[in-house]
Order: C-alpha cells, then structure tokens, then sequence
C-alpha cells in the first residue's frame, strides 16, 4: 500500500480555454502526461457539463495500472482541481507521478497553486 498521492488547487489559469471547458481536450491532456513519464493509463471517463454552445466545464479520470488522476475544471473561475495517486508496489512512481504532475500544471498554466503531497502507507 506504499505510495504517492499527489493534490493541488490551480487558480487564476492562463491555457488555452478548451482545456477547461471541453472534456475531449482534458482527456488528450491527461492521458499524455500520464503516458509520457510512464504511467499506464488502463481507462478514462470524462463528463462535460454544460452544452457545446456553452460549456461549463469538464471532469474525468484516467485509471492507472499504478492507481488513478482525477481533474475537475471551473472554467468560469479558470480553475482546476488535480489528484494523482500512485502506488509504489512493486517500483517506487513517485518520480513518474511528479513529472505527469508537473506536466499538468504547466498546461494550465496557474497564476497561483496550492499543492500537496502526501506519502501512502
């Protein structure tokens, strides 16, 4: 049950606006930086909110093999919410999770974060 759970609130984002407000783009987003740092995603739901003449913002997960990220989006607040979790079975993630993490905040490109990371087991 060793692992890494990585969380963080962006607030006042700078991306390009359908990364907040369209769930396709979220997803393409997501699962690219958990692909890229090897992380394997397994699934992945996103749901849009609002409709496609006015979106309202999108939330998903990508399913790990290593465990999970969640992202919620408040476009209208140009804000994001993130969770990655990685467990640590059998190699240790962590670095893998911090640079799928650090990949994620870049995109959205926060005036501010508050982050938080918080070792499992």
């Amino acid at each position: 049950m060793q692992g890494l759970h990585l969380i963080a609130e962006l607030h006042d984002c700078a991306c390009a606006p359908p990364l907040l407000a369209d769930a396709g783009a979220l997803e393409a987003l997501c699962r690219t930086v958990c692909s890229v740092p090897g992380l394997t995603p397994v699934g992945a739901v996103f749901h849009q909110f609002g409709t496609a003449a006015a979106p309202a913002g999108a939330t998903g997960a990508v399913i790990l093999a290593e465990s999970h990220l969640a992202v919620h989006t408040w476009p209208e607040l140009r804000a994001v919410t993130l969770d990655l979790y990685v467990c640590n079975f059998s190699q240790d993630n962590s670095a893998a999770a911090r640079a799928a993490f650090a990949h994620l905040e870049a995109a959205f490109a926060p005036a501010r974060s508050v982050r938080r990371e918080i070792p499992r087991g």
